[in-house]
Formats: structure tokens, sequence, C-alpha cells
């Protein structure tokens, strides 16, 4: 390995520097008037109305600079806001001033303007040999007494880590990786229940589809499997798609297409995100974690279309495409935590192009067998405290005969809703005989941000994350 794969970012800083600034806020047009001429006229100068994320730079009588009004969208703003101020205050001073500045925000009720703040400080710039900047050189932010400073830092940490994770090219990120990034985050948070199923170990203990998937690639594939919190409490299992790269098997993607496939193991990315918070925060639950983490790729080992596969429920599956793999590896991870009977399952996928078709980029598809939970975790998903939105498609069960297959149980792949058909596909493995089908969601995201923006910069992104992060403190606290 070349690269670090993984941190937990932390862009704050823990006290004052030499100079210190405090940021005001101004959610509209009119300025505060307690403001000296001097600093009307610099207003009406620069053009500044208070429009989100513009900032005006109060001086002394003497013209030094004393402190900052920022515009904002709203009294306590945004956190796209933050990070606008950000990039704005980077942009207005100089490296010399920013190394020896830091920088506050006034009011009440500001902690999305810090966390947005801590999002657009975030930079990918492991593999390169001259850095762009140094963080010192960067606007720095310093958290107050009076601020929940750790829900702050783990909201930047979380978005941050999913990030990095997803960036880490494959070359860096594979099984292995992903298995140091997963018991980096267990020595984080003192667990020490880390189980890792591994190559024929999958098969002896009954995985026999997350080794098929795995199976053509030199990195031997995996099971990871983690446990923490009071055994009292409800459990909850999380489960993450980790796909590490994803050729597309014997079906192989077009070259075009395979270039962010470094981003097929964005599940994992944020179900390790999602635990992050729920541990940092102490959610009252018995969480569980699983990531099926592999390669697809083409060997002469590789699954093939049209093979006919074992699952650990005891359904035979006819495989349709082989590049509908990450349904397959999910398929014996859901049968092994419903064999537990959890109270309810997540998972977190990249898994279809139909679900971008037919929602974008931009909106994860969101699934699941309670419809009231899945109306509120939309309706909730886009309000200004959360701003994370997701979309709820149908578990449509008249497709599910798209799914039959005339030679196995069922087909991997059918039918043209092919977000809904996958999803269906799911469903099958949290239905067995015997035990209590489980409250389950699926999130199908995307995990990659396309253009760029302050709080969220191309590349690696969180997708539904932090609003499934929403539903579940609701829930349990």
């Amino acid at each position: 390995m070349t690269a670090t794969p993984f941190k937990l970012f932390n862009p704050y800083l823990s006290r004052k520097r030499k100079s210190h600034m405090e940021i005001a806020l101004n959610a509209g047009k009119a300025l505060p008037k307690a403001l000296s001429k001097a600093n009307k006229d610099a207003a009406k100068e620069q053009g500044f109305e208070g429009k989100s994320g513009q900032i005006l730079i109060l001086r002394d009588k003497e013209g030094a600079p004393k402190s900052i009004l920022a515009g904002v969208s709203k009294d306590a703003g945004t956190y796209d806001d933050g990070a606008k101020i950000y990039a704005a205050i980077k942009n207005a001073f100089s490296a010399e001033t920013l190394d020896k500045t830091s920088f506050t925000f006034t009011g009440k009720g500001v902690e999305r303007l810090y966390i947005g703040w801590g999002w657009a400080a975030y930079k990918f710039d492991t593999y390169k040999k001259d850095k762009p900047e140094e963080p010192a050189k960067a606007p720095a932010l310093l958290l107050p007494k009076d601020i929940d400073k750790s829900r702050i830092k783990t909201f930047v940490e979380s978005v941050c880590l999913i990030r990095d994770l997803v960036n880490i090219p494959a070359n860096d990120m594979g099984p292995d990786e992903l298995e140091d990034a997963t018991k980096y985050l267990c020595d984080t948070h003192d667990i020490k229940t880390l189980k890792i199923i591994k190559d024929k170990a999958l098969l002896t203990q009954n995985f026999p589809m997350i080794h098929a998937v795995g199976r053509g690639s030199a990195r031997r594939p995996r099971l990871l499997d983690f446990t923490w919190g009071n055994a009292k409490h409800p459990l909850l299992t999380l489960i993450g798609k980790g796909v590490c790269f994803d050729t597309g098997g014997l079906d192989i993607k077009p070259s075009s297409f395979m270039l962010t496939m470094k981003k097929d193991m964005g599940g994992a990315a944020h179900v390790l995100a999602l635990a992050h918070m729920i541990m940092s925060l102490k959610l009252p639950v018995r969480l569980r974690v699983l990531i099926p983490a592999v390669e697809n790729a083409i060997s002469g080992e590789a699954f093939r279309p049209s093979d006919i596969l074992h699952s650990r429920k005891g359904s035979t599956v006819e495989v349709g495409n082989t590049d509908a793999e990450g349904r397959l590896v999910l398929a014996d991870a859901l049968t092994y935590a419903t064999e537990e009977e959890p109270e309810l399952i997540i998972d977190f996928a990249t898994l279809t192009g139909a679900a971008r078709i037919a929602l974008g980029h931009d909106l994860p598809a969101l699934f699941a067998t309670d419809n009231k939970a899945a109306r509120a975790i939309q309706d909730n998903s886009a309000k200004p405290e959360i701003d994370d939105p997701v979309w709820n498609l149908p578990l449509w069960a008249p497709y599910k005969k798209e799914l039959k297959s005339p030679l196995a149980d069922i087909s991997s792949t059918g039918g043209k809703a092919g977000a809904i058909t996958a999803a269906l596909f799911l469903q099958h493995f949290t239905q067995l005989e015997g035990k209590k089908a489980p409250e389950w969601i699926h999130m199908d995201v995307f995990s990659w941000e396309e253009k760029g923006n302050p709080s969220r910069p191309k590349g690696g992104a969180d997708s539904g994350m932090r609003t499934i992060f929403d539903y579940l403190e609701k829930r349990y606290i």
C-alpha cells in the first residue's frame, strides 16, 4: 500500500490563535443598524446584500479587520451556508493571515454552520506529492464551549470517512484494506468482537454466493462481522455492499462505466460511517454490522452468466448477469442477519443503474417494508435540519414474477423496473422459514458527487446516511 487508506477527519481548533475573528450572521438585505458608516460604505462598494455565502470584513477605526458579517439563507444558517462562508473566507484572506487567525460563529443554534464548514474543509490530496495547500493555510474554526462538540465532530468525521474510503483507488482499497478500515473503526470504539470469515471458510460456513462473486479475484473474499452495545437493547443490523472494484465480471462493463467503480464499496463506507455515528452519539441499540467484502474480477475462476448458485437461505439462484453481483453478496448477508431475528435491518448498496435513471445521481432510492416509516423518512429528509433527501420507491409485489427462473428457485435479474426487482430479490432473502421477517430498509445509493460544490466536493459522497441516522435517533431515543 502506498497511502493511509482512512482517517477520521477533524478540522477544528481547540484554542484561539494569535488573531481571532467572530462571524456574525445576516439573513436578508437589511444591514445591522450598529454598523459604522465606513463599514456600511464598504458593504455598498462590495455589493454585500446578506445573501448566502457573502461576507463583509468589518474593520476597526484603524482599518484593521476586526470581525466578519456573513450572509445566510436562514437565521441560524444551513450546512450549505457554513460551507460557502468557509470558501468566501478562504478567498478573502492571504495564507499568512489565515495561518495566524482563528474564527468562530456567534449566535444560538448554529451547529449546522460548523458542520458545513467542516465538510468544506475536507480535501483528498493523499496521492499528491506537492500538496496544494497545507492545513494551516486554510480557514480554521474554533468550537466554543457552549456547543455540542461531539455531535459536530461526529457528523463531519462520518461524512468525510465515506469520502475517504470511496475516493481511495481500488489498488489501495481492496478487501484487505476494507477489513483494515473496519478494524480501525472497531479499535476507535474499543470493539473486540470483529469476526472475519475469509476465502474457503465462506464455503464451510455456508456463504456460497459471497464466495462465488469474489473467487475470481486474487484478493480473497470475506465477510466482516462485529457487534456493539448493550445486549438488552433492540437489535439493529447494518449491512453494506463491499464490492471494492466491479469490472462487471464476464458481463464486462464498458470502460467509461468502469472509471468510477472504485465507489462500488460505497455501501460498506456508508455503513461504517453510520455505525460511527450510532456509537459516537451512543444510541441505545445493540448494533451489528455485516460487510461482505469482495472484488468482482475476471479470471478463469470467475462466475458466469447462467450459472446456478446455491445460497445461504437454500434457494438456488440463476445468474442473469455477472454485473448484478452486489445483490448476490448482500443476499447471503441478509439471510445471516435474519437468522438472529433483529428488530430492524438496514442495508446500503450502490446497487442499480436503474435507480439512477429513475431518480438521478443526487437522490437515493429508499425501499422499506414499513410504508409509514418510509413516508416519514422521505418527508423528514428534505427538512433544513437534515438536508439529505431520499425518495421512497415501492416493493411492488406483482413484479416478483419477473424474477422467475425455469431452472432455479429465483433469477438474480429480470424486468424493466430494475431498482424494484433488485429490491424484491433482496427481500426474498429476509424471509426465512420459522423466522419472523424483520423490518427492513434498503438504500440504493450512488455514493458519488458528479459536479461538486463547497459542502460536497466532486468524488466520494454520502447519500441518505444522515437521513437514516435521524430516523434511528428519533426511533430509539
